[in-house]
């Protein structure tokens, strides 16, 4: 089977170095083109810097896209599956932008497209997801989704530490970009969350700025040290439920006890669940970045591929529609302003320096926030648990 990388940066150079090792799996599998930038000197024979060398040579049998970023991405993985070409691709950002386009398109021209590696990195999500849902209806899915953030969290919390200070780190350690937003401001995640639900669901939802996403920008060693003496620790999460034929959706950061799975995911692991009808809670845990862990899942893919294994074939027929106040939770407030009387109506108490917020539903709290970051652009917010450590009511 031959093979052509589109893009030479972290995970594609995994690839072909996982491919190029050949073990008993692989040995059937041969890198013939490694797309690289114009003018850029290539140091490998594979490598050239024309996308249409790749797409006009027929004997290539599968793309991997790990370019990264919405464009020239989109246009790519469009063209190489009009020439019949079967597409992987880790990129999250444009699956949750073009999902439905890419599905139509490989299946007008007989071929897959598959992209284990955009969730979760090394984890199994994307197919524990599909075989869930080959008995279940999926209802639940939660999951801490980015490991950079998950490793800023953590090295806070045990340091104490302040967020630019564990940002840099991250960054140093390669774990965070140059430019961090997707990371901190939760968009990295709501991609994730947005491929996931297209699948669960079987609808194909974008993420949009309508949507409530709230990232970890704003946190603060105070709101650490303060958390910890409530014996709780924060996590960057994913969540949605559906429930009738409605489902919300949410990237928010919340709080948990220190019993749980999730309070004791550590560095930048990924920890993502779902819950099914008959198989109750499945968690999956693991490195959900990386050079080896991700280019693994893609390799993965290319076997399946290779084994002519089928994966779950997704129509996007679904009528749920989504609703900002399907959910209810608490919240706690950390702001410069007081800003009891915008949430009068949910019973605010006042906590020191935090307010909080009761039973109040998930879109009309980030609403509100926004509100409040007109104002005071350092606000922080986090969502509470509930009794026994689940924050949904």
């Amino acid at each position: 089977m031959n093979i052509a990388i589109l893009g030479f940066g972290t995970v594609g150079s995994g690839v072909y170095k996982i491919i190029k090792k050949a073990n008993r799996q692989t040995q059937n599998l041969h890198v013939k083109h490694i797309l690289i930038r114009k003018n850029k000197k290539p140091d490998f024979p594979e490598m050239t810097d024309s996308i249409d060398e790749i797409l006009n040579d027929d004997n290539v049998n599968v793309v991997v896209e790990v370019l990264g970023g919405i464009e020239p991405a989109h246009q790519y993985i469009v063209e190489a599956l009009k020439h019949r070409k079967h597409v992987i691709t880790a990129n999250k950002a444009v699956i949750a932008q073009y999902m439905d386009e890419f599905t139509k398109v490989s299946r007008e021209n007989g071929v897959k497209f598959y992209f284990e590696s955009s969730v979760g990195g090394g984890i199994p999500w994307i197919q524990g997801l599909e075989r869930a849902l080959r008995i279940d209806d999926v209802n639940k899915i939660k999951g801490i989704f980015n490991g950079t953030s998950n490793f800023i969290l953590d090295q806070m919390h045990r340091t104490g530490e302040p967020f630019n200070d564990v940002l840099m780190q991250a960054q140093q350690l390669g774990y965070a970009e140059a430019d961090p937003s997707a990371d901190i401001d939760g968009l990295d995640v709501a991609n994730k969350l947005c491929i996931s639900v297209d699948i669960a669901y079987d609808l194909f939802i974008k993420p949009t700025s309508d949507l409530p996403i709230f990232g970890i920008r704003n946190i603060t060693e105070d709101d650490m040290a303060h958390f910890d003496q409530l014996g709780m620790t924060i996590k960057l999460m994913g969540v949605s439920h559906q429930v009738g034929n409605e489902f919300d959706y949410m990237v928010e950061p919340t709080l948990y006890y220190g019993d749980t799975l999730e309070a004791h995911t550590t560095d930048n692991y990924n920890l993502i669940s779902l819950h099914g009808e008959t198989i109750g809670v499945l968690k999956f845990m693991g490195q959900g970045a990386g050079q080896l862990p991700t280019a693994n899942a893609v390799i993965q893919d290319i076997l399946d591929i290779f084994q002519s294994k089928e994966h779950l074939k997704r129509e996007f027929k679904s009528t749920f529609k989504y609703s900002a106040h399907l959910t209810k939770h608490s919240y706690i407030v950390r702001s410069k302003i007081d800003c009891s009387t915008l949430f009068k109506k949910f019973n605010p108490s006042v906590r020191g320096d935090y307010l909080v917020v009761n039973d109040i539903p998930v879109g009309e709290m980030h609403r509100l926030m926004k509100q409040v970051l007109q104002k005071d652009e350092t606000a922080f917010m986090a969502s509470l648990p509930g009794k026994k450590g689940g924050a949904a009511k």
